[in-house]
């Protein structure tokens, strides 16, 4: 097996990269998926949510009101880092179950938005980092994602550096271009993978 972490800040388009590795056969352990997973309605993990926060972070139907919980803890790095406290531990414990089930000569890439924040590069053989300059980020999350500026740049503080990120990096994706060359990218770096995964 060969273990990779796979980040990006956000709109660096790392989903799409993780995308296309599970269509060359990667085994992806996606961490955002599993953090809403841990805290979908009738788990340990959103009553501890509701106790920390309050329940003005629940919408009507009980489930997790995402916005209004994402205005609290992207404003305020403590709280940031209780929400980070009640959901790390268990999209850990859940990615070690998902990575169990993987074969022997699987390549497993665990999708980490927060690697390099976490300082959870040495967990993996290799660490891929997919890359765009904040500016073109920027105008992805306001474009793309609805956001306003103030918003989307608010979520870009609260992740690490570019510079931290490239810091951790054994190999860099580049997607400031157009989407069409992503692919390519992407099957260069599954063949190192292999060819990796094959020299043991």
């Amino acid at each position: 097996m060969l273990r990779i972490g796979l980040t990006g800040g956000i709109g660096a388009g790392k989903s799409e990269v993780s995308r296309l590795l599970a269509a060359h056969g990667a085994v992806i352990v996606d961490s955002d998926l599993i953090a809403r997973e841990v805290v979908a309605p009738g788990t340990e993990g959103l009553r501890a949510v509701a106790a920390e926060f309050g329940p003005g972070v629940l919408a009507a139907d009980g489930s997790l009101d995402r916005p209004a919980l994402g205005a609290v803890v992207f404003a305020d790095p403590a709280r940031l880092a209780a929400l980070n406290a009640i959901v790390h531990p268990l999209v850990r414990a859940r990615s070690a179950e998902l990575e169990a089930a993987a074969g022997p000569d699987d390549v497993v890439v665990h999708d980490v938005p927060l690697l390099a924040e976490n300082g959870l590069a040495g967990l993996y053989e290799l660490v891929i980092v997919v890359d765009v300059p904040d500016e073109v980020r920027l105008d992805r999350l306001v474009r793309l994602r609805g956001m306003t500026a103030d918003e989307a740049r608010a979520r870009m503080a609260a992740q690490a550096t570019r510079e931290a990120r490239l810091a951790v990096a054994d190999l860099v994706i580049d997607n400031s271009g157009p989407l069409a060359g992503l692919a390519g990218r992407v099957d260069e770096v599954w063949q190192l993978l292999k060819e990796r995964r094959a020299a043991g």
